[in-house]
């Protein structure tokens, strides 16, 4: 009757042995490696209001250049594609013909001239004899009469004096306005005509020039409320340059565009680099007005969740869930009305692997917005 008992307490004693070995087999999970993440610094900064659009660079002048007389071209002083002044010599047409009808209206003027005082002088005569009844009144009256037609005649001379020398002078072509010229049409030796087209040369002003571009008709009470007593400051981009020339807007339309409901603005840039061109497409932002003392934070560290907006803070080594109200966005950055302070240290990466609690590891020093922060606008 014993050995039985003393089968089943082995059994026990066994069973024991084999659960407490077991027990002591089994090992902690070890923790959860923190999560490497970027970060910025909310911070204090210049916040503008800029609005974006596409624009179109239009010269200041332009000016097709024709010539006013007709006659062979015997001189070229520009080169094709060079700055000019207003006044400077660009085309000489022959001027002999010109230079001689200038000279056959002054002899016309010397002989006219000679008969009208003449005529004059035979008027005076005539009016003091008629008055000692020498000659009749109706010859005093010829007399009077011829030296006025004389005189008309000295008129005319005159008038065809100045035509001549308007020919004359005309025969030498200038620049009516300085900028840069395009092609030349003519090569000496050719026949130029008055008003024939196309012009003989084109000039552009570009120093300064303009840019012409449009907003939506809800910007427009904005425009115009900044734009009043202020100088607005706007800022121009070539496509595929990344050059950024600053100018200031000079014009407002005075009429919404029914069909796209967008306004016309044109800017004005000195254009001292030569980097905007007429008919060039440009990227413009135009500086509405600026908050100085927004709160700023990467737009990336911004997540959406059902609750609305919201950021991950680092605390502590730790990820925190902060809701917040962005504003507007300025760039590549975010205004942040309500739900951080300034220096608040937030995700920019590595919010996908976070959840609240999670130990962070951070990949480099946090950067600062206010650093970035496009107060300019550019």
């Amino acid at each position: 009757m014993h050995k039985p008992k003393l089968i089943l307490l082995r059994h026990i004693l066994v069973l024991v042995a084999m659960t407490g070995g077991a027990a002591c087999s089994v090992q902690v999970a070890p923790p959860k490696p923190p999560v490497s993440v970027t970060v910025a610094t909310a911070a204090l900064a210049d916040a503008p209001y800029v609005v974006l659009a596409n624009g179109l660079v239009e010269p200041m002048q332009t000016v097709a250049v024709q010539s006013q007389v007709g006659g062979v071209l015997t001189a070229v002083r520009f080169k094709e594609g060079d700055e000019v002044k207003q006044g400077d010599v660009l085309l000489v047409i022959d001027p002999r013909p010109f230079k001689a009808a200038l000279d056959q209206a002054n002899a016309a003027m010397s002989r006219d001239a000679a008969q009208a005082a003449n005529a004059q002088r035979d008027a005076d005569r005539y009016a003091a004899l008629v008055a000692k009844d020498y000659v009749t009144k109706s010859q005093a009256d010829q007399a009077f009469a011829n030296a006025v037609a004389q005189r008309s005649v000295v008129e005319s001379d005159r008038a065809a004096i100045d035509n001549a020398k308007f020919n004359l002078e005309n025969a030498t072509v200038r620049a009516p306005i300085s900028g840069k010229t395009g092609a030349l049409q003519l090569r000496l030796g050719n026949l130029v005509k008055p008003g024939a087209n196309p012009p003989l040369v084109v000039i552009n002003q570009i120093h300064p020039i303009l840019v012409r571009f449009t907003v939506p008709d809800k910007e427009l009470p904005s425009v115009l409320k900044y734009a009043a007593g202020k100088t607005l400051k706007v800022w121009a981009t070539p496509r595929g340059d990344a050059s950024t020339e600053e100018g200031v807007l000079s014009f407002v339309d005075n009429g919404v565009d029914t069909t796209s409901g967008t306004v016309t603005l044109k800017a004005r840039f000195s254009n001292e680099r030569g980097n905007l061109w007429p008919g060039q497409f440009v990227s413009v932002k135009l500086e509405l007005y600026s908050d100085p003392s927004a709160l700023l934070i990467p737009n990336v560290a911004v997540q959406i969740g059902q609750d609305g907006p919201f950021v991950f803070l680092v605390k502590d080594g730790a990820a925190e869930i902060q809701a917040v109200t962005p504003g507007r966005l300025v760039g590549e950055l975010t205004t942040i009305l309500k739900g951080l302070a300034p220096g608040a240290v937030v995700v920019t990466d590595g919010q996908s692997r976070l959840t609240p609690g999670a130990k962070v590891e951070i990949k480099a020093p946090a950067a600062n917005p206010a650093a970035v922060a496009p107060g300019s606008g550019k």
